[in-house]
């Protein structure tokens, strides 16, 4: 056995690494510059956590993400690691006695974040030690092309040049374009790095996009349907974060809730009680969820689209971590988008930056809603949809979204195409998608009035489709260039590069269109594809009333004593002795120490 697979085995209880981990730690342990494109939860931490406790000198990690912090340094010191950060949490004090163990090399892996880099006393520290190596962490916030840019990931390198020798330099992403990751590249001044990218596939989360009614309804026959499953749930704004959370709760469902108009208190006593269990349902903004390494969250139901793909992989990854079955749903409405358009607009998190360059990030913000929207609205594999946006090439059907499951066949609707984007043509393309379909529905409505639109040629030329229909053809007809949508809060639709031959008679359409299917059916063949039996539900649960216990008395989460994939290689292979014990995947030297003999005493006594 190898050093490393030594180590990878004491410290963390695996017997072998995870796809691309390998690669990427043997390119830092040889000294060279490395980046790894990992999808989230594909193990990225071990990637710089295990060279780091096998170099000689300390590993410094920066990132953004404080809740991050804290449970990485308690997941390191329960496998036998001294870990520290350094970031606003943290008093005066506390600060400077946490310097103070560090100067004397007591960590071997430092945590900080980006604003504090070029303090004076950290800067003391960081010269006064030998600092092997330099973690960057969400590496595309370094990049005006992704999608969280923080200008103060640009002082990294300002670091860098204050320190008397260069470290390694590595950098860890879950989700990045092309560009995105050759800006990256570029701006860490990375020199002939180790790329790797594993892949953007998590073959284990369900997706779903759907379009309810009435939106509360679907979320709680969810809940109700999965019951004592943990999960997040993602609104656009804190008063529906409020709303939903409120209604959960008078419900009787342990809910809580997270946005960033709660007081620091708050925030941190509701991350606690969902991280802990206590409360398993969080509602919240996008604000929550960046840096939270909880490994038994079931599923993440977004009630509002958010504003592009990779905000939403990254929020729907949160799903599924520990590599068990997890669901990922969307439930989109039409004002989603009439909301983010606003976000985007009033934007002002980069006012550090010139008015041409904050046009241009509002441009390409503009870009990556319109293709959120048409994943929203497309009929072919939704994790397709996805793989293809990153750069990655999939098979097309995947089996595991709720498209592949759905029968769809294809209809003509050429006569639809002709007369919604004859009636937008008609009125001089200065309409709303509303406005046109209440025309060709034959609407009575106010604006239908006003506008004239009842003298139009066009008008009630569908009165037979029923509305639904309509606005699926022309989600069809906006996402295949026939129609464009300005960028505007208020959405005008325009003809597009393909309206011409459509409307000259030369050219049909055809859409693909889900079947009628009975009620369930969908749900029938995905449960039958996905669900799993717990082996011995009544030692697993006897499990974790230990792991909540021993959670509570250390002061960590339950999933940083052992996570719920590994209670479950518990339950199958039920081990007797300490070598069974070693044996199980996430049970290392370190744990086995603490609280081996414990689980060793349950499952006899369960079994």
């Amino acid at each position: 056995m190898t050093q490393k697979h030594q180590f990878l085995k004491k410290y963390f209880g695996y017997d072998q690494f995870r796809e691309g981990q390998e690669i990427l730690i043997d390119s830092i342990l040889a000294g060279k510059d490395t980046f790894g494109i990992m999808p989230t939860g594909a193990g990225k931490s071990i990637c710089y956590q295990l060279p780091g406790i096998m170099m000689e000198g300390i590993t410094l990690v920066i990132t953004p993400l404080i809740s991050l912090m804290k449970d990485q340094v308690a997941s390191l010191k329960e496998a036998g690691i001294r870990g520290a950060y350094f970031n606003s949490s943290l008093t005066q004090g506390q600060y400077f006695k946490a310097l103070e163990y560090a100067k004397r090399g007591t960590y071997k892996i430092v945590y900080v974040a980006p604003e504090r880099l070029m303090n004076r006393e950290f800067l003391d520290f960081a010269r006064s030690v030998k600092i092997e190596m330099i973690t960057v962490d969400e590496a595309h916030c370094v990049s005006q092309w992704g999608q969280d840019f923080r200008p103060s990931y640009l002082k990294i390198l300002d670091f860098v040049e204050q320190l008397e020798h260069r470290p390694i330099i590595s950098a860890f992403t879950a989700t990045a374009t092309r560009q995105v990751r050759e800006d990256v590249a570029q701006i860490l001044e990375l020199k002939e790095p180790t790329i790797l990218t594993t892949g953007f596939d998590r073959k284990n989360l369900f997706f779903s996009v759907q379009k309810p009614g009435n939106k509360y309804s679907v979320l709680k026959n969810y809940v109700d349907t999965h019951p004592g499953k943990s999960g997040i749930v993602y609104c656009l704004t804190r008063k529906l974060v409020e709303e939903v959370c409120q209604r959960l709760e008078e419900e009787g469902i342990a809910a809580t809730r997270y946005h960033a108009g709660l007081s620091d208190e708050e925030r941190r006593t509701n991350q606690d009680d969902f991280i802990y269990d206590i409360k398993p349902i969080m509602v919240a903004t996008n604000a929550f969820g960046m840096g939270i390494d909880k490994s038994n969250v079931n599923f993440v139901i977004h009630y509002n689209m958010p504003k592009n793909i990779e905000s939403y992989y990254q929020e729907a990854g949160r799903a599924g971590r520990d590599g068990e079955n997890a669901d990922c749903i969307l439930l989109y409405g039409g004002k989603d988008v009439v909301t983010n358009q606003f976000f985007i607009e009033k934007d002002s998190e980069n006012e550090e930056l010139e008015p041409e360059e904050r046009e241009k990030i509002r441009e390409r913000d503009r870009m990556r809603l319109k293709k959120m929207t048409f994943y929203c609205h497309t009929n072919e594999c939704l994790r397709n949809y996805i793989l293809n946006y990153f750069g990655e090439r999939s098979p097309g059907y995947c089996g595991n979204c709720i498209n592949c499951l759905t029968q769809f066949e294809e209809r003509d609707i050429t006569s639809v195409a002709r007369h919604i984007l004859g009636c937008v043509d008609n009125c001089g393309q200065r309409y709303g998608l509303t406005v046109i379909l209440d025309a060709v529905h034959g609407g009575d409505t106010e604006k239908i009035r006003r506008y004239r639109l009842d003298e139009d040629d066009y008008y009630g030329t569908e009165s037979d489709k029923s509305i639904h229909f309509l606005r699926q053809a022309a989600d069809y007809l906006l996402l295949n260039d026939y129609l464009t949508q300005t960028d505007d809060r208020y959405s005008v639709l325009r003809l597009g590069p393909k309206a011409g031959p459509v409307l000259a008679r030369k050219e049909q359409v055809t859409m693909k269109a889900a079947k009628e299917r009975e009620p369930g059916a969908v749900k029938a063949e995905k449960a039958s594809k996905r669900d799993y039996e717990i082996e011995n539900p009544g030692l697993f649960e006897a499990l974790r009333a230990l792991r909540t216990k021993i959670a509570r008395i250390q002061s960590v989460p339950p999933y940083v004593v052992f996570t719920d994939k590994t209670l479950r290689e518990m339950c199958a292979r039920v081990p007797k002795t300490r070598e069974e014990m070693l044996d199980i995947s996430g049970v290392g030297e370190a744990k086995f120490k603490k609280y081996g003999k414990e689980f060793l005493r349950v499952i006899e006594e369960n079994s």
